[in-house]
């Protein structure tokens, strides 16, 4: 039995439940075969729910569903039992790269204030053997600055380049695959190339700070500890592989949900926890404290972007961004006016009801905006399914509010502050118009398996 909207002959993996309309797939154990009794061996194998995954379009092949399905709390586990062993050649530096969306969730949870929340989980994850605990917000900060310029260039190309305009937003794994496996290339070539925060911090990891400590890719493990399912089939894409040391840039995906059941399977709460600062890229250096972009629930692509473009194209410094809704609170738009005319026009589309709304009037030729910042979750990241989920599924709105509160609360800092983002710029990537940037930091996104019925899914 296929699952809904699916338009293969043949399913993988996903099987439809009449009863809850959603799917269970039991994930495959990434230490089948390693029988040894362990301290986590009785952890329940982890379960993905159709309902979770927003990248639903179509089945998932064989080999995909294996690999996304061993993304789970057994992998880490396997590695760090790995480590445990006298077999050194076999050890891996395990580093565990946080997302910001992902630490307010902890702090509400645990009623914890932000910086004591990334603290604390630092050492938690710490106490387990991990060896390095990262922040992705400079992942983001590289994603931005550069989400920055291509839009520059492209408003600049805008009269030669059909597809030039309206970029959209290139962050949410969610809507890529959306656009990928569903739309054509008259959206895809619109996305912009600026890699997402999560697989620029695989590029941090497994390039700059592994030439820092000398070491091969392929001996760094590296999770990333993110709020929402999708970003565990945005770490398997082939382009963020490297066949030279046969690695991936983002080995595993857990998400905040997943952590906080390895607390609840070893008895541990958050509050018992040693705090011990969260590492940084550079030397012996640590984190201060968190910091966040522009953006009430995401990493603030549209506020960054809009405020630079103001100020390259049009001299015009842009301090406070007031946001209009329109059909409904999670499409809302953001214009600036200079001298009577409306010069540039923003949206923000979270939802998949907004995004095909979106892409309808895209095709139809009547879609007036510039740039999209473009998320599958309703309400943004802040609402991934990988955290503050009731027992049924749903949102717990009680405790989501918590977190917007908190994350609204964390200072932010702007990407052209980070003095270290600029030094790695020169130092690491050869300057900020090389060929190593685009190599590092974009990739290319294009429509792939077009067919009729693609085109025809309802969302």
């Amino acid at each position: 039995m296929k699952c809904e909207n699916c338009t293969k002959k043949e399913c993988s993996k996903k099987q439809k439940n009449d009863d809850a309309q959603s799917t269970s797939v039991e994930a495959l154990s990434s230490n089948d075969g390693f029988e040894e009794k362990n301290e986590f061996h009785t952890l329940a194998d982890a379960k993905i729910l159709l309902s979770d995954c927003l990248a639903c379009d179509n089945c998932m092949t064989s080999e995909e569903g294996a690999r996304v399905f061993q993304q789970n709390q057994k992998e880490l586990f396997r590695i760090l039992n790995l480590n445990k062993k006298c077999d050194t050649s076999k050890h891996k530096v395990l580093a565990v790269s946080i997302c910001p969306q992902s630490l307010p969730y902890f702090a509400a949870k645990f009623n914890l204030s932000v910086n004591d929340a990334a603290k604390r989980l630092c050492g938690f994850l710490k106490s387990l053997g991990v060896h390095y605990v990262f922040d992705t917000t400079i992942a983001a900060d590289f994603s931005i600055l550069e989400s920055q310029r291509e839009f520059v260039q492209r408003y600049q190309r805008r009269n030669q380049e059909e597809h030039a305009l309206p970029m959209f937003a290139s962050a949410c794994p969610g809507w890529i695959r959306y656009a990928e496996r569903v739309l054509t290339n008259l959206v895809t070539s619109r996305i912009c190339t600026a890699k997402s925060p999560q697989q620029i911090m695989g590029s941090l990891v497994k390039g700059y700070f592994a030439r820092q400590q000398n070491l091969s890719p392929d001996k760094i493990f590296h999770v990333i500890v993110a709020p929402c399912y999708d970003k565990k089939l945005e770490a398997l894409r082939e382009d963020f592989y490297t066949a030279l040391y046969n690695s991936q840039e983002v080995d595993c995906v857990l998400t905040s949900g997943e952590i906080v059941q390895i607390m609840e399977q070893k008895n541990v709460s958050m509050k018992d926890v040693t705090e011990v600062a969260v590492d940084s890229l550079f030397d012996e250096i640590k984190e201060g404290d968190v910091v966040r972009h522009d953006g009430k629930r995401s990493d603030g692509y549209l506020e960054h972007i809009f405020k630079h473009a103001a100020k390259e194209l049009f001299g015009m410094d842009v301090k406070e961004i007031t946001y209009k809704a329109l059909k409904n609170k999670d499409f809302q738009e953001v214009t600036l006016e200079k001298d009577g005319e409306t010069v540039l026009r923003f949206a923000a589309a979270y939802g998949f009801r907004n995004i095909q709304n979106m892409v309808l009037k895209l095709k139809k030729g009547k879609f007036l905006y510039h740039f999209v910042e473009v998320l599958a979750c309703p309400g943004g990241c802040l609402n991934g399914k990988g955290q503050a989920q009731t027992e049924d599924g749903k949102p717990d709105k009680a405790l989501l509010n918590q977190m917007e509160e908190v994350y609204a609360a964390i200072p932010v800092r702007l990407p052209e502050t980070n003095m270290h983002v600029q030094k790695m710029y020169q130092d690491w990537l050869e300057g900020m118009d090389s060929k190593k940037v685009q190599e590092t930091l974009h990739t290319k996104y294009s429509a792939v398996n077009q067919t009729a019925s693609n085109l025809d899914i309802k969302w």
